[in-house]
This record gives structure tokens, C-alpha cells and sequence, in this order.
């Protein structure tokens, strides 16, 4: 039975102690308190609302105590929820400068690194670069790469099937990432579509191509993507939902619908039925190496973290020269 009023938990029976929480559940905590709303939270944090309001709950009984108050309209805190936001936050703050200051003395690093990578990013040259840059520094760090799919790239790294990612922006606030490059997007046309000898587009040129869908629980980062809205307030519409990357080129070749990817595409996806376009007002896109922060705990994450600041290093120092 939950009380409304000072948010403690009743029961007849008697109940264990209370655990300490988990800092990823203060942080999923911390992002519902801004929002007040399960739906818009889970779409910030790129989760599936269902594991978002399990890892809640998982929390409200570590810590004894209802935070919020939920009704089919809306989602309040409760005064123990709202007592916990500041300490929350203190926490959270505390724990990234003890882990910063014990990455600092990591010396000789063991472990094994299990790394997803969306599309083609593993093949991309930062990514080998960082990845060779590690074993040089750290020989006994063993890394597995997996490939992650459009749905559940920040999924992988929430449940901590993987250790870190690399992957396209935009990310939630519940990720930490660096920035690894920055680079055009393009438009993935019908090879035989009429707008592809009339390059470089605009978005409005588009606006009556339907675009590949992704899984409901990227849809902010899908947005982004595509623009949506567009420049005018257009809606985009969207066409076949798809998991991956060679689902969604399938959809284009078969002239289902358009799509938009990193200008790297082309070298990294060439197929006989796909053009790649400019597009003169689409966004640039970014490339990000992402891990969730209670993770820097372990040295084999930080030395991946170090390596990749030390291969950005190096380049910013060749531009420069």
C-alpha cells in the first residue's frame, strides 16, 4: 500500500533493511524529476519506458520509500521524492570526482573491454585508431567488438551488456561521451530516383519522400536525424520500421523510402541501388565514444577513455601544425 502523503511504504510484514542505490538508478531517478513524465523521460534516455519503471521501483525499494506519486494523468513527487533530488545529484557529483581521481593512478591495466559499435563505426579510422592506441598503452586489455543495432544501442550499455559504444549523436544525459569527429550527413535515395541527378538537395526537395522508421525508444535521436520537424514545421513521414543498417539500406534500394547517414556511408555501404546525395541544409553529424559513467570504475573502460583523448590529442596537434 503506498502512502501519498509522506511517501513510506507499509506492509504487515516486516521488511529487510534498506540497500544502498545503485548510481545509475539515481540518475534515471534524477531525469524522471525533471520530466515528471515516464513517456518523455524514457524517450530523453533512450530506454523503453517498461525498463525505465522497473529500475524506478527497483529503487523505491532499496531505499524503503515512494518518490513519486503516479496516476494515469501524471507523475508527481512525493516529499521523500523531492527531499532526495539535491542528495541525489551531491552523490552523483562526489562519486565522478572519486572515480576521476582513481582513474589518475591507474598503472598496469588488466581486463577484457566488451565495445559496441552501430553501423560501420567499427571500421571507422578513429575507431582503429583508439583501439591500437590502447593495446600499445595496456597489451593485457583484451577488447570484443559487437555490433549493436539501431534499437537498443543505449540499451547495450544500460544493462551493461557492453562496457562502452561507438556511436552517433544525439545521446541521453545519461551517458558520458567524447567527441571523435565531426562530418557531413547525406540523403540515401533510389539509385533511379529523379531528385539524385538534380544534387545537392534541400530538405524541401524531400518533402514528399517517406523516410525509414527506427524502434519507438530512439525516436528522439531518429528525429534529430532526420529532421523532424523540419525547417518549415513540416512533419516528416515516416515508412517501414527497420532494426539495423542493412535493413534500412534494403528498404531504400527496394524504393520504400529515403533515409539519412553519415557521408561515410558511401565508402562503408556502396550498393548498386542506393545514391548517395548532399543535402545543403541537413545538419552535420557527430561521432561519439559512449559509456555509462558508474562504469569508470573500471580500469580496462578508463584506459579506453584515456587512449581515445590521446588519439584526439595527437590529431588536434597535427591540425594545428
Amino acid at each position: 500500500m503506498r502512502d501519498g502523503g509522506v511517501g513510506m511504504r507499509k506492509s504487515g510484514r516486516s521488511r529487510p533493511p534498506p540497500r544502498e542505490p545503485s548510481s545509475h538508478q539515481l540518475r534515471l531517478f534524477l531525469v524522471l524529476a525533471e520530466e515528471l513524465h515516464f513517456g518523455r523521460a524514457s524517450q530523453r534516455l533512450f530506454l523503453a519506458q517498461p525498463t525505465l519503471s522497473q529500475q524506478i521501483r527497483a529503487l523505491e525499494e532499496r531505499l524503503g520509500v515512494d518518490l513519486l506519486r503516479r496516476s494515469s494523468r501524471q507523475v508527481d513527487l512525493t516529499p521523500a521524492g523531492q527531499a532526495l533530488v539535491p542528495e541525489a545529484r551531491e552523490i552523483l557529483a562526489a562519486m565522478s570526482r572519486l572515480q576521476d581521481i582513481a582513474a589518475s593512478f591507474a598503472r598496469e591495466t588488466h581486463g577484457h573491454l566488451r565495445i559496441g559499435a552501430i553501423g560501420g563505426e567499427a571500421a571507422m579510422p578513429y575507431t582503429v585508431a583508439i583501439l591500437s592506441e590502447l593495446s600499445a598503452q595496456h597489451p593485457w586489455v583484451t577488447v570484443e567488438m559487437r555490433a549493436v543495432d539501431l534499437g537498443n544501442q543505449v540499451d547495450c550499455l544500460v544493462r551493461g551488456d557492453i562496457d562502452a559504444a561507438f556511436l552517433r549523436p544525439p545521446l541521453p544525459p545519461i551517458l558520458r561521451s567524447l567527441h571523435l569527429a565531426t562530418e557531413p550527413r547525406v540523403a540515401c535515395l533510389p539509385a533511379n530516383d529523379p531528385l539524385v541527378r538534380q544534387a545537392p538537395l534541400t530538405l524541401a526537395q524531400l518533402a514528399d519522400h517517406l523516410v525509414v522508421d527506427v524502434p519507438p525508444q530512439v525516436r528522439t535521436w531518429w528525429d534529430d536525424w532526420t529532421v523532424n520537424p523540419r525547417p518549415d514545421n513540416s512533419k516528416v513521414r515516416f515508412g517501414p520500421q527497420v532494426a539495423d543498417i542493412e535493413a534500412m539500406l534494403l528498404a531504400v534500394m527496394r524504393g520504400q523510402a529515403i533515409t539519412f547517414l553519415p557521408a561515410a556511408a558511401r565508402r562503408l555501404y556502396p550498393r548498386p541501388g542506393v545514391a548517395y546525395v548532399e543535402v545543403s541544409d541537413l545538419p552535420m553529424s557527430t561521432a561519439a565514444l559512449a559509456w555509462v559513467p558508474h562504469q569508470r570504475d573500471n580500469p580496462a573502460l578508463a584506459a579506453l577513455v584515456t587512449a581515445a583523448r590521446a588519439v584526439l590529442g595527437r590529431d588536434e596537434q597535427r591540425v594545428q601544425g
